[in-house]
């Protein structure tokens, strides 16, 4: 088994768990936040927005059995690449779309994917404005905030409602 690292942001970490960790592969989804300048942030520190950092789920996988590129097509599929400043209901900079590579190899992958999807049209004219940057120290969020769709199941079906209509409108729908 060779063990592999993601880590995507879009918007809030509690909608990013559970479309990663249903796939064969996974080995874990782990909440936390990563970008900033700040050594242990927490997470009113991040909501408060001082420290930088933006909501992220770090993602260990056995590259055997998932690839690093069906990753990346699943994030594309639970965000919205067009929206730069926070996903859905979540706004602010802690909320911006990144895709975090952790080799060159991964920085490829994820910048063909983006233009790719830029030229695929599926946006209309609207650019993918997630970036696509090198990873920083990972900070595993409170324990609260992990497995939130499995602890919490109501509060997450409220939290994702506004995610799952934009995915079935641009992506469901488009492929039948």
């Amino acid at each position: 088994m060779a063990t592999e690292k993601a880590i995507f942001a879009g918007g809030c970490f509690w909608c990013m768990v559970e479309p990663f960790e249903a796939r064969e592969g996974i080995l874990s989804v782990t909440s936390g936040y990563t970008g900033g300048d700040f050594d242990f942030p927490s997470y009113e520190e991040v909501k408060a927005h001082i420290t930088g950092h933006t909501e992220a789920v770090e993602i260990l996988f056995d590259n055997s059995k998932i690839s690093y590129s069906d990753l990346v097509e699943i994030y594309w599929q639970t965000t919205d690449p067009t929206d730069a400043f926070g996903q859905f209901e979540d706004r602010g900079d802690n909320y911006r779309p990144v895709i975090f590579y952790t080799s060159q190899s991964q920085q490829e992958i994820a910048q063909k994917s983006r233009e790719k999807l830029q030229n695929s049209g599926k946006f209309g004219s609207a650019k993918i404005v997630t970036t696509i940057e090198a990873e920083k120290t990972f900070w595993p969020a409170e324990l609260y905030h992990q497995d939130f769709y499995k602890k919490y199941p109501q509060d997450y079906a409220a939290e994702i409602a506004g995610r799952r209509q934009f995915i079935l409108e641009h992506w469901e729908q488009a492929s039948h």
